[in-house]
């Protein structure tokens, strides 16, 4: 019954769609889907992680990314003005007090971004709920014309939902990463490396002037990353190279070990001394 019913849910069909498709043509693929079902628009924006798009606060002149989580119709929020653009009147915006805390927050990601990344775009957004607030850290990274890499892009998109209760906060974090990587070389051709991966963590802790909000967040977004980084690595790139390996073989020709070699010789030459005459 659960998987008629999945049949039928035009959103789960797209969903399930998306995930047996290419990962570096994910807006191609939205795209022909959003063709398909218009009236779910919102709800599959909502639910299908898209590489995240930049542009420039119009009154700073800095750089920000694009998301769902800053959208309100056809309009952006600039996490620097706090302004949308274009401009709405009646866009959302969260409390004078998250406000303050949001930045702060960017300023600290910025930092955490340059340390890391050693450049790129970095962006955070909240909102507030009824127990807590929540929040949306993006990190945008991209490289043209490196040694190795003709272009790649990391895309990282941290949701955290923050419910207060006292003395002690619980914090819920999902992270999404996106990594595309072209190479074209005469030595190798032309390869595409891409694909995403979705974690999840919570914990429970004290909230007090030495464990603020931010200094909890930002220890779980940290973490997550080093973990998902770690994971891509091992995942992508080394079993990759694992396979061609197993497949391609850059000597000209087979080699036998020096050791097989030796026995068969020996094995030969006892052969030979033991025959009696040519046709044994």
């Amino acid at each position: 019954m659960a998987d008629d019913d999945e049949k039928k849910d035009p959103i789960a069909c797209a969903l399930s769609i998306m995930r047996r498709m290419p990962p570096n043509k994910i807006e191609q693929n939205l795209s022909g889907l959003l063709n398909l079902i218009p009236e779910h628009t919102d709800e599959l924006l909502q639910r299908v992680d898209q590489p995240l798009e930049e542009a420039t606060c119009a009154e700073t002149g800095r750089a920000y990314l694009l998301c769902d989580y800053n959208r309100d119709g056809d309009s952006y929020r600039s996490p620097w003005s706090n302004a949308y653009e274009p401009p709405l009147d009646d866009g959302f915006v969260p409390s004078a007090a998250l406000r303050q805390l949001e930045v702060e927050a960017n300023a600290l990601f910025d930092a955490y971004r340059e340390l890391y990344f050693e450049g790129g775009t970095s962006s955070v957004y909240l909102w507030d709920l009824d127990d807590g607030f929540a929040g949306c850290f993006l990190i945008k990274k991209t490289v043209a014309g490196h040694q190795f890499v003709s272009e790649g892009a990391w895309d990282s998109i941290h949701v955290v939902e923050v419910a207060e209760g006292g003395p002690r906060a619980t914090y819920k974090l999902t992270t999404t990463v996106m990594l595309a990587m072209d190479v074209h070389k005469a030595e190798v051709g032309d390869t595409n490396l891409s694909g995403s991966l979705t974690r999840t963590a919570e914990k429970t802790v004290a909230v007090d002037a030495d464990h603020p909000h931010l200094a909890n967040v930002g220890s779980m977004i940290e973490d997550m990353e080093t973990d998902i980084r770690t994971y891509l690595d091992s995942l992508y790139i080394q079993k990759t190279r694992e396979v061609v390996s197993s497949i391609r073989k850059l000597h000209a020709g087979p080699k036998q070990g020096m050791d097989f070699t030796a026995n068969l010789n020996a094995a030969v030459m006892k052969h030979g001394a033991n025959r009696k005459v040519d046709s044994q």
